[in-house]
């Protein structure tokens, strides 16, 4: 299975959030459930494919783009590969699976990437374990053509190369020392005792997310990593936020400043250095038989 991008911004961007918005407003938040618990289904049947599944990640991929590209079985990036997860922005969670590779970055880059979305470059997205292998994006059209005559997925190793440097790697030790923590408030509280050109880019891009979205997100990774959890645990988890995003969430706050109206003043539930740990656990306690089943 060859997935490629039409056009040369992006790969994928993310789901069609402007229905989702638009069914919520009308309070039917039916829609969604279904919506993100068959997504999250395709998502791990990727996983589990039993034949070679390769994705060509060119341009922007983002939530729902590493959804159907990074639980392949052949990643691939190149020189415009831009990828994140960008869900805290717009009152989701990191999920389609991504929690659980952020969960398994090295060091806390996943606590960091998923509440400030910085966009990894190809040489940060395979050190991060959203990708495996650099190819040149000229060569990818020959590499397709050969595959489908062939069906020999071996063909694609001659065509990896090294590529080009991340920019994460060398912050390693700063990220611990900020991101080291599920606590929210404490991570903000960090950044603003910094006065250096990361704490404060990582801070202004905090202080625009969900808070609730933030800290679910703080909670989810910190579980999947203590309890060494898998694919299937982490998509039940993003599944009781996203189910209940709606409803108790900010998700349509957030669409509404990101997407429809565009002003880019979302009104939160809750400030940054204060979210209940009383309205966590309300978006991410089981839902019974509404739980994601597989």
């Amino acid at each position: 299975v060859i997935i490629n991008a039409i056009g040369d911004r992006a790969f994928c961007a993310g789901g069609d959030i402007a229905d989702l918005y638009a069914s919520g407003k009308k309070g039917d938040f039916g829609f969604g459930q279904t919506f993100w618990a068959e997504e999250y289904r395709m998502n791990a049947l990727i996983a589990t494919y039993p034949k070679p599944y390769i994705a060509f990640m060119q341009g922007f991929t983002m939530g729902g783009g590493v959804g159907i590209s990074c639980h392949g079985s052949h990643r691939i990036v190149g020189e415009s590969s831009k990828i994140a997860m960008p869900e805290c922005s717009i009152g989701l969670v990191p999920d389609v699976g991504g929690s659980n590779i952020l969960a398994r970055a090295p060091g806390y880059f996943g606590e960091y990437l998923g509440l400030t979305a910085h966009r990894m470059n190809a040489g940060d997205a395979i050190y991060m374990g959203f990708a495996d292998n650099f190819i040149p994006e000229h060569i990818w059209p020959e590499i397709i053509e050969k595959l489908q005559e062939t069906g020999d997925i071996s063909l694609i190793e001659r065509y990896y190369t090294t590529s080009p440097p991340g920019t994460l790697e060398m912050l390693k030790d700063e990220v611990s020392e900020i991101f080291s923590t599920s606590d929210l408030a404490e991570i903000v509280k960090r950044l603003s005792n910094k006065s250096n050109n990361f704490s404060e880019q990582s801070l202004r891009a905090i202080l625009k997310h969900s808070p609730l979205s933030m800290a679910c997100c703080l909670s989810i990774l910190g579980h999947l990593r203590n309890k060494q959890s898998g694919l299937h645990e982490a998509l039940k988890l993003e599944y009781r936020f996203t189910a209940r995003s709606m409803e108790y969430g900010d998700f349509i706050e957030g669409i509404r400043a990101t997407i429809i109206e565009k002003d880019r003043t979302p009104n939160w539930k809750f400030k940054v250095t204060s979210v209940p740990k009383t309205a966590v656990s309300l978006m991410l306690n089981p839902l019974g038989e509404q739980e994601l089943s597989f």
